[in-house]
């Protein structure tokens, strides 16, 4: 009974979270309709637009099946199928914004969700954090203190530099700043999970200033991601900032986890080599999503031997009007053979 509700609980977390992203983006094209200021141009107005929050809401009510299925079901259980919101993003898309995604996106998308799924499960287990004094260990490490500032200089530099010159034309501006704040936001929620344990277990967590502090750098994250989500999902195409937003946000965890919980130490050769595999495997499926989005496919890119009305398979292969090997063929045409004899016997 365990191991259902967590999968049902997983399945519910994807279908809510993939549809929130088709909420937004209808709340955020009611918007543009009406004339108010665009999030791509700094506004604000979907504040003010039901269809924003019931997008909200829905990402909120993920959230939490999915921070919930983890109690009942096992992590390599729960997190592959948290794919699965891209493919149902893609297809509400299409339904309710009627963005068209072609061949090479349906297939950037498969290649995407197989390439997390491998690299979940090759991925190692985290390192056992059971109190805040423990957790407080971890953040005070070395290691994490340079990756969170590289994060913090990283950001600032895509928000004030590289957002005002090419926010408006290159996906990845917007997209690299929330998940690379997601990484640190992820963090947080962790202790505070932590926290939530203790304070239930009777312990003195409102005492403990680590708890606030996680608290509060939640808050101020989840609002830097929402701002730039919602600007990148108001410029760009919603299949395409979604695959491309868990891809960025699952490996900005995956490495915010790995320098904080010390993942990879005890990694085997098999695991290596699979979380590698999986990692180009999303590379792949997100050159093919991003690069050949507006490129249509019709049946002339197909080869002859499948295009409907090109070609008969019971037509023989000894007809005279096919194609003769270049092998066969003269060198010269017929006239300039001609003149060349004449040439030749002027000569003599």
């Amino acid at each position: 009974s365990g191991f259902g509700a967590g999968l049902a609980l997983a399945l519910a977390s994807s279908a809510f979270i993939g549809g929130s992203f088709v909420l937004k983006k209808k709340g955020l094209l009611r918007l543009c309709r009406r004339g108010r200021a665009r999030a791509g141009q700094g506004g604000h107005a979907y504040l003010r637009e039901w269809l924003w929050w019931a997008g909200l809401l829905c990402m909120g009510v993920g959230e939490a099946a999915n921070f919930a299925a983890y109690a009942f079901a096992p992590a390599t259980l729960v997190t592959p199928l948290g794919a699965l919101s891209v493919l149902v993003s893609a297809v509400l898309s299409s339904i309710f914004l009627n963005e068209q995604l072609n061949v090479h996106g349906k297939i950037g998308c498969i290649l995407s969700v197989l390439g997390s799924t491998v690299m979940v499960i090759h991925a190692p287990q985290e390192e056992e954090v059971s109190s805040l004094e423990s957790m407080a260990e971890k953040l005070k490490d070395p290691g994490f203190i340079v990756f969170a500032v590289c994060v913090l200089v990283s950001s600032l530099l895509l928000i004030f530099v590289a957002g005002p010159r090419y926010g408006q034309s290159n996906v990845l501006v917007y997209v690299l700043v929330c998940s690379a704040i997601g990484s640190l936001s992820v963090s947080c929620v962790k202790g505070l999970g932590i926290a939530l344990k203790e304070l239930f277990s009777g312990k003195p967590v409102l005492k403990e200033p680590l708890g606030w502090v996680l608290l509060v750098c939640l808050v101020i994250c989840i609002s830097i991601q929402i701002n730039y989500l919602n600007k990148a999902l108001d410029i760009f195409n919603t299949s395409v900032v979604t695959p491309i937003y868990y891809v960025l946000f699952t490996t900005a965890v995956m490495t915010c986890s790995t320098i904080l919980f010390k993942e990879w130490q005890h990694m085997v050769l098999d695991n290596v080599v699979g979380s590698i595999s999986g990692f180009l495997t999303i590379v792949s499926g997100i050159f093919l999503l991003h690069a050949f989005r507006d490129m249509p496919f019709t049946p002339s890119l197909l080869p002859l031997f499948l295009q409907p009305g090109r070609a008969d398979p019971h037509h023989p292969w000894s007809t005279a009007d096919r194609h003769q090997s270049c092998q066969h063929q003269p060198l010269l045409p017929a006239e300039d053979k001609g003149s060349q004899n004449a040439e030749e016997e002027e000569e003599e």
